[in-house]
């Protein structure tokens, strides 16, 4: 009983950290987008980046949003949300922000902050995306928030994980959820097992470069530094390989040099004449 009580208030948490939009603040984000970024942006925006969702057959959305919710729910009884009822509103602001911008805003976008050291990010289908207070802590400014949201929004809109799920028999060959065929939630609960596991697991190298090009133009686009990400990346690159707070992140991710190098590939040439804003005077500041 006590672990049902968790879950859903873990939950009802979550989805009022994400509900709270407020019009003002999206108000606000207009007024500091500069004259002509919106246009750059989508001349220049990425081919691949901007292209039609790649879909995953035979998955509606609200299958899509079941399996992440489930997922989700795992992870925050493994991991809870920092008790910071502020933090948790501040990055739901600027991660639904950012979510406006991509070819999903459909989606009812759920963000927060876990209670972890380490630094990661982690993304599950529907919508779900959870930063570590490790990670958190090390970001500088308000720019750099919406690189890394950005980068697990494309592994949404792209449905990477979707796409790990149905390799690994989730989901049929045809498509159709398992769970339909032999029972409810609790089958599709033992067939995912643990979420932290899933949202972990290692994606494709070209799924991750994919993530951080999307992150780059729909940070732009939102009218932030599109090199904020990369300062992210070079802030991670200087861990030594044996700390253990990213150890799962090097394990998962191509190292954050190779990132940068594919990154630089398509920022020099597309984005360098773009100028976004930081935002470090708004950035909320975590608490010891």
């Amino acid at each position: 009983m006590k672990a049902i009580m968790k879950y859903l208030l873990v939950t009802i948490l979550t989805f009022l950290c994400s509900a709270v939009w407020s019009f003002d603040f999206e108000e606000e984000f207009k007024k500091v987008l500069k004259d002509g970024v919106q246009k750059k942006i989508e001349e220049k925006s990425d081919a691949a980046t901007s292209s039609a969702l790649l879909v995953v057959v035979g998955i509606s959305q609200e299958e899509e949003i079941t399996i992440g919710r489930q997922i989700a729910g795992n992870l925050l009884g493994a991991s809870a949300l920092v008790k910071d009822q502020n933090l948790q509103i501040y990055v739901n602001k600027v991660g639904r922000w950012v979510a406006n911008q991509s070819e999903r805003p459909d989606l009812t976008w759920h963000f927060g902050v876990i209670e972890s050291s380490d630094v990661n990010a982690f993304a599950a289908p529907g919508g779900y995306i959870f930063l570590t207070r490790g990670l958190y802590s090390l970001l500088q400014n308000e720019a750099e928030l919406a690189g890394v949201l950005g980068h697990e929004i494309g592994h949404v809109i792209r449905k990477h994980h979707l796409k790990i799920l149905q390799k690994s028999s989730l989901v049929d060959l045809g498509g159709k959820l398992i769970s339909k065929r032999i029972g409810g939630n609790d089958k599709v609960q033992k067939l995912i097992g643990n979420g932290a596991e899933i949202v972990a697991r290692s994606l494709d190298k070209n799924a991750e470069f994919e993530a951080d090009r999307i992150a780059v133009v729909l940070a732009a686009r939102a009218g932030y530094d599109a090199f904020a990400l990369p300062e992210v990346l070079q802030q991670i690159g200087h861990f030594s390989k044996d700390d253990g707070s990213v150890a799962l992140l090097f394990k998962t991710h191509p190292h954050p040099d190779d990132r940068l190098e594919k990154l630089g590939l398509v920022m020099n040439a597309r984005l360098e004449d773009v100028k976004g804003k930081t935002l470090e005077t708004r950035f909320y500041r975590i608490k010891p």
